[in-house]
């Protein structure tokens, strides 16, 4: 009785921990963290490889100081979620310019990291 116990537990347990970060995925901080952090930063005025990202939903692309924009300066939109969904899922097919060349491919990704970016102010 106690082994089949304990195996129902270690099952439990071993499909919490498979599971758990299946979950991070939907969080759009830690998506942010793993997948744009390195170039972003969400810091008002902080620019790294790219610009800051902080309030950038609902604001006219390319209107920052940011002194490298390239492909987004004079673009002629505003960032709403459903621009930066399709910018996030290819860059360089929305801009039609020199951008950034990264992807974020999975659907659930962007929406995450998009309801996070809509949280900074």
């Amino acid at each position: 009785m106690k082994t089949k116990m304990m195996l129902a537990l270690s099952t439990l347990l071993m499909a919490g921990m498979v599971s758990g970060p299946a979950l991070a995925d939907g969080d759009g901080a830690e998506v942010f963290k793993k997948r744009c952090k390195v170039c972003h930063s969400i810091e008002a005025g902080k620019h790294k490889m790219g610009p800051s990202l902080a309030g950038i939903m609902g604001r006219k692309a390319g209107t920052t100081d940011f002194a490298k924009y390239i492909g987004i300066k004079d673009f002629g939109i505003v960032w709403d979620a459903e621009n930066m969904d399709k910018f996030l899922a290819d860059p360089k097919k929305f801009v039609g310019a020199k951008t950034m060349a990264y992807k974020l491919k999975k659907e659930e990704d962007r929406a995450a990291v998009i309801a996070y970016l809509q949280t900074l102010k």
